[in-house]
């Protein structure tokens, strides 16, 4: 899920319209796919790592961490003083 996150942030404020996805599959505890909503908006983080990950995917796990996801994390960990 880590990388998820990760993937998440390198696209905060280049998406608009759409959040920034990080989007990771896994096959049998190895990452077999990657992908990170592209500038625009376009093409989704699903369809990069659904590409990436090919026939592997099959029977995998995705794992998925929309911005807005990640904003309300941060206000709920770290206190504002």
């Amino acid at each position: 899920m880590s990388v998820a996150l990760s993937l998440g942030r390198r696209g905060l404020g280049k998406t608009w319209p759409n959040p920034s996805v990080g989007c990771v599959i896994v096959r049998d505890g190895i990452v077999v796919g990657r992908g990170v909503t592209g500038k625009g908006g376009r093409p989704h983080a699903e369809t990069r790592a659904l590409t990436q990950a090919g026939k592997r995917a099959k029977g995998s796990t995705v794992l998925l961490r929309w911005s807005r996801a990640l904003i309300r994390v941060k206000q709920v960990l770290v206190p504002r003083h």
